[in-house]
């Protein structure tokens, strides 16, 4: 998994001593919509939390070559890659690990040196350790808790595999439910996912009807953007989520029920305050951005982040994420 472990699997680490104490750069690949990214702000404050002199920068491109330019610089140290160049950057990169070729996106490129001391290019995915992690620390005995019982991801998009991903990996579950505006989504969905994640076992589940048959979900990620259902779909979507809600109601007197949106603008949102309203330990996605990016700088700093700064980074974020976009 993209933790500690792969400073040493894909080769040896290209710091030294005195890195930390040098202006290094990372880098975040983006669209045009990374001007409001706080991502900047994220890392910031783990670097000096770390005692890190590094920068991170914005490199606003779609451009596999300027990537690669960048990203060869020799005072660069990494990079973050978001849409929508988390598919198309990765056969540019040297090695894949598990975790995006399973998910089938990187959204993180680390460094290491091979045997003769030639800088490798790998790319991952810390979109689902930011999940799991989130998770674990406001539940901590969720994974024994749902062992064998079914969780429930919202959305078929990009986020969702993350999420698939985090959830069947480290949750011993029975099942995942689907529930999305458009069937053909989560068709194509399961028929991709059931290739790069073999042995998974997902529903999709297409009617109030269906939700109401079915056992309620231990936990329940959100993928999708915030809003008032208008489609027919849309409409349907959010009432499944409201049977299952309302139906476990935070699974009674014996607790565990835990959600989590990735949707951090607004920070609560109209998922997050209906499972509230019904018992269920809810979740900021601000605190999975900021997750996401503590398990980066493992990679790049080759330091666990402190928990003051993982701190500070989550008060910042609460705050700033009321007014900014979604990255």
């Amino acid at each position: 998994m993209a933790d500690r472990d792969q400073i040493v699997r894909y080769g040896k680490s290209p710091l030294t001593p005195t890195s930390a104490s040098q202006p290094l750069y990372t880098y975040l690949f983006g669209g045009g919509h990374i001007s409001h990214s706080l991502s900047p702000m994220i890392n910031s404050i783990l670097y000096k939390s770390a005692g890190a002199s590094w920068i991170y920068a914005l490199c606003e491109t779609t451009s596999p070559q300027r990537f690669l330019e960048t990203l060869h610089q020799p005072d660069c140290i990494g990079a973050s890659v978001t849409m929508p160049n988390k598919v198309t950057f990765m056969p540019l990169l040297d090695d894949l690990t598990e975790e995006a070729q399973s998910i089938g996106a990187v959204n993180v490129v680390f460094i290491r040196l091979d045997q003769q001391g030639h800088r490798r290019y790998i790319g991952t995915n810390t979109d689902c350790i930011g999940v799991r992690d989130t998770l674990l620390n406001h539940s901590p005995s969720l994974v024994e808790k749902s062992e064998n019982q079914p969780a429930l991801v919202v959305g078929a998009g990009g986020a969702s595999r993350s999420a698939i991903y985090a959830l069947w990996r480290w949750f011993r579950l029975s099942e995942i439910y689907l529930v999305n505006r458009l069937k053909s989504e989560v068709d194509a969905l399961i028929s991709s996912v059931s290739k790069t994640m073999p042995g998974i076992r997902l529903r999709h589940i297409a009617s109030v009807d269906d939700a109401r048959a079915a056992p309620t979900p231990r936990i329940i990620v959100g993928t999708v953007p915030d809003g008032v259902p208008q489609k027919p779909g849309e409409i349907v979507a959010w009432h499944i989520c409201e049977a299952f809600l309302k139906n476990g109601h935070g699974h009674g007197k014996s607790g565990g029920g835990a959600i989590v949106d990735m949707c951090y603008f607004p920070a609560r949102t109209r998922l997050l305050n209906l499972a509230e309203a019904n018992g269920w330990t809810t979740m900021l996605g601000s605190e999975v951005l900021v997750r996401v990016a503590a398990a980066q700088q493992r990679l790049w700093l080759e330091l666990e982040p402190t928990p003051e700064g993982v701190d500070e980074a989550l008060r910042s974020v609460r705050q700033a994420s009321a007014g900014a976009a979604k990255i």
